[in-house]
């Protein structure tokens, strides 16, 4: 019997798929990973019997990245990253162990199915998954083949049997193109980023913007958003006058005319014009015009269009809008979301998917009148050989899905069964007037066919006033004439849907990234999203612009990154060579990089005219070590230190609070130490500026405070104040927090694990003796006599906070409330004092058992 793994893009997907294959007499477990469950059960594959394992992954496995020194900052000149740099594939989730789980599912496998999604992304993480399996994987025959690709839109039944039934190969050029796009934007992002970064950050103190980044779509992106407050900021007001009739058909209705020139921007002449319709007393019928209409029907939908819907009218971002497009996806609500597609294939079961919304209360009645009458073949639209426009799939309430998936669902339905609907028609009736020499015209419009209006109503034709039946030559009497004054007004701020059609247009990202490219300015600071959902450049948005403008208007336009785009499609469809383009647009991109650091000048006339340079900026703080002078402490991101004297800045830890620490300064260099704090639940610790940035020991990384400092004998470094091993993460040392007094902890210098402990107690101490049993270091506590715990009304014990049965009520653990995740995470184990002999793997503490804590805790030391 074989033996089949199979590899789905998500652990919800594999489960789905799992159970309409095995018609759910599966067996299911936890992956050593803890994440991805594997479902297995038995069945039949290319005709032998066949043992199945369904898994999944979670996302992409791998990711490129520079190896060693090129990740760092201040090692590397930037013009290196193009092409001196080698990069590496790592796990994109090292903590998911990805590679390991599949290695030990796909060992002694004879054949893989791969099921990931079903665009150029689920191609490459195809590969990803084969160069994991593979090695591990039972050694075919010489001709046998053993790896599937199954071709799949939507979770349903016919379409994961019809998948399972015609598989076939993965493709390799379309996951080539995807490693050419993740490398030309590694290179050239990191590249620009960092050049750019360090030298604004360096000499303004209020750009608010951590990172300063720059990305071959990200930045046409935003140039579309400072091109429009350019147009806004450009825009002159001009006057213009309007001539106003109203006739009145009979005595108690009037109905008002438009003038057929529109408007006039001479006053005069429009004063003219009113004078002589004045002098007639009557409106005469020149012609009267009936016309059928149509107003045809959507296109159907795909996925740039419903996240252009998802903006302007349901008012979600496009990232999210996509976030629960996916998830309804995964729940089989709809088929497969990434879609360029507006054109149904012919076999597509139209009426099948009509049927699933039959008994919906919002639409029964419009879906069951199509069912019975005939639908209507949805129009041609664009067939761009990748998925169905996205469809719904199966029946679903409000309770069901609720708040936002609701919305997205509804839209999605009724866009669907308005394709199959009929277009809706209307009677347009013209009549053309003479007041004088001048002639006046009023259109309406009666629905005569409501059609796919009835299930899209804000569709529909506006009602209004009914026109008088007339013929040629009958006269109205003039009811008023009058001239009105207005102003022609600028453009408003861009809408997020107004720049998804944008980008599309221009060919900026995919379908897929459009939302990544929109959300990245956002999060940059480089536009706002005000109400409507427009997108309002902030100062550092509009100058970073004008500065590529003045430089080179290539790195900002859409052309450049538009004409790669059409090379890595090439690449997908293997009309192009993978090293060809990469070598070629790299070279493009580096002759442009040296050329913007050589006239970076002509950027920085701008930024002086924006932002305060960080001489002026902040307020003092603590005191420098060489010069002994205050420097200031510049709040805005990314928050540090700048002494002006000795003109250095200096990194600070970000998202939390800095504050001076007791006037303490550090034995090495003298300089005043500082306090970081993420708040009252969170962790502090403090840290010198110069140590931060300046590492002193070899094993000691820069972005390091005091609680993962080595040296051996300052008061406030892990040496005197760690107490013992993290009983969570690998690497991390608890250390006591010396300020925490009189709500004491210790917290790990790596990961977000807190202990709460001694509660009330006037000192805690690190004892430099050591517990004989778990190898930490024993802490001496004192208590004032009226709230001691201590049994027998003692007021000092020294013991061990993981192994002494007195403290075993006295500790309580916790996670920090952070903002973000701000420690960097050593790599390796240095030899720092309180390190445990070894650890458990697995377990964790129950807050709700007090009792249990301590063991739990010392079984970690045992």
């Amino acid at each position: 019997m074989k033996t089949v793994l199979m590899v789905a893009e998500k652990p919800s997907l594999a489960q789905s798929i799992a159970k309409i294959l095995s018609r759910g007499n599966m067996s299911s477990r936890k992956g050593l990973n803890g994440v991805c469950s594997v479902h297995e059960y038995t069945g039949s594959f290319i005709g032998q019997s066949a043992h199945f394992k369904m898994t999944s992954v979670c996302g992409h496995v791998m990711t490129l990245d520079f190896i060693g020194k090129y990740n760092s900052w201040d090692k590397v000149d930037p013009a290196e990253l193009f092409s001196k740099a080698p990069t590496e594939k790592k796990e994109a989730n090292p903590k998911l162990t990805m590679v390991k789980f599949l290695q030990v599912e796909g060992r002694g496998c004879d054949c893989i199915v791969l099921w990931l999604d079903c665009d150029k992304e689920g191609e490459n993480i195809c590969f990803e998954v084969l160069d994991a399996v593979l090695p591990v994987m039972n050694k075919p025959r010489s001709t046998e083949r053993t790896i599937y690709r199954a071709k799949f839109s939507s979770i349903t039944d016919t379409d994961i049997c019809n998948a399972m039934n015609h598989l076939g190969e993965p493709n390799r050029n379309e996951a080539l193109s995807v490693d050419a796009r993740q490398e030309l934007d590694l290179r050239i992002g990191c590249a620009f980023t960092r050049f750019q970064t360090k030298y604004f950050q360096g000499k303004y103190g209020n750009l608010d913007s951590s990172l300063i980044s720059f990305g071959p779509c990200q930045t046409p992106t935003l140039g579309f958003c400072v091109e429009r407050h350019d147009k806004i900021q450009s825009f002159k007001p001009e006057t213009y006058w309007v001539l106003q009739a109203k006739v009145n058909p009979e005595k108690e209705s009037s109905l008002t005319l438009d003038w057929d020139r529109v408007r006039v921007f001479d006053r005069e002449i429009a004063q003219m014009f009113l004078n002589i319709t004045k002098m007639a007393k009557e409106a005469k019928v020149e012609s009267v015009s009936k016309k059928e209409k149509v107003k045809q029907r959507p296109l159907a939908l795909n996925t740039v269009e419903m996240l252009r819907v998802a903006s302007a009218a349901l008012g979600m971002g496009p990232q999210h809008a996509m976030q629960i497009a996916e998830r309804l996806y995964t729940q089989g609500y709809i088929s497969y979301p990434r879609t360029e597609t507006t054109h149904y294939p012919e076999n597509f079961d139209l009426k099948g998917c009509l049927r699933q919304q039959a008994n919906n209360p919002y639409w029964a009645e419009t879906v069951k009148a199509l069912l019975s009458e005939g639908i209507n073949r949805p129009r041609k639209g664009h067939d761009a050989g990748d998925h169905p426009p996205i469809t719904p799939m199966r029946a679903a309430t409000e309770a069901e899905l609720g708040g936002d998936g609701w919305r997205l669902y509804e839209y999605i339905t009724r866009h669907f069964i308005a394709t199959v609907s009929a277009d809706c028609k209307y009677l347009q009736t013209t009549i053309s007037f003479s007041i004088g020499p001048e002639r006046f015209t009023c259109i309406g419009k009666v629905v005569t066919s409501p059609g796919f209006t009835e299930i899209m109503p804000w569709h529909s034709i506006p009602l209004e006033e009914s026109l008088p039946h007339c013929e040629k030559g009958d006269l109205f009497p003039v009811g008023e004439i009058k001239l009105l004054e207005k102003q022609t007004s600028p453009p408003d701020y861009l809408t997020e849907a107004e720049l998804i059609t944008l980008m599309e247009k221009h060919g900026i990202g995919t379908d897929a990234s459009i939302p990544v490219h929109i959300n990245n300015i956002c999060q940059r600071n480089y536009v706002t999203v005000e109400s409507g959902r427009r997108l309002k450049p902030t100062n550092l948005g509009i100058v970073l612009v004008h500065g590529y403008y003045k430089i080179d208007a290539e790195l900002v336009l859409p052309t450049i990154r538009s004409a790669v785009e059409k090379q890595l499609n090439l690449i997908a469809l293997g009309k192009a060579n993978y090293h060809q383009v990469l070598e070629h647009t790299l070279d493009i991109f580096k002759r442009k990089f040296h050329y913007f650091v050589d006239s970076i000048a002509g950027m920085d006339e701008l930024m002086e005219v924006s932002f305060s340079p960080l001489a002026a900026t902040g307020k003092p703080l603590s005191r420098c070590g060489k010069c002994h002078r205050f420097m200031k402490y510049i709040q805005a991101k990314p928050s540090r230190l700048h002494c002006s004297h000795c003109d250095d800045t200096y990194s600070l830890p970000q998202n939390g609070t800095i504050k001076l620490y007791k006037e303490l300064r550090c034995p090495l260099d003298d300089f005043e130490l500082v306090l970081w704090s993420s708040g009252s639940r969170g962790k502090s610790y403090p840290l010198c500026p110069y140590c931060y940035n300046h590492p002193p020991f070899r094993d000691m990384k820069k972005g390091m405070g005091c609680n993962e400092c080595t040296h051996p004998t300052c008061q406030h470094s892990l040496s005197m104040l760690g107490i013992g091993q993290c009983v969570e993460c690998e690497n991390g040392v608890l250390v006591l927090d010396s300020t925490s007094g009189p709500k004491w902890k210790m917290a790990c210098n790596k990961c977000n694990v807190i202990v709460h402990f001694f509660e009330n107690a006037h000192k805690v101490r690190v004892s430099p003796e050591t517990c004989d049993l778990c190898d930490a270091a024993l802490v001496d506590v004192d208590f004032n006599k009226a709230k001691s715990p201590l049994p027998g009304d003692e007021t000092q014990h020294s013991g061990c906070v993981f192994c002494d049965p007195v403290f075993q009520d006295l500790v309580e653990l916790k996670h920090a409330a952070m903002r973000h995740p701000m420690h960097r995470g050593g790599q390796g184990k240095r030899q720092g004092r309180g390190r445990g002999k070894g650890r458990r793997p697995g377990g964790r503490l129950n807050p709700k058992k007090p009792k249990d804590k301590m063991a739990a805790l010392a079984a970690y030391f045992v």
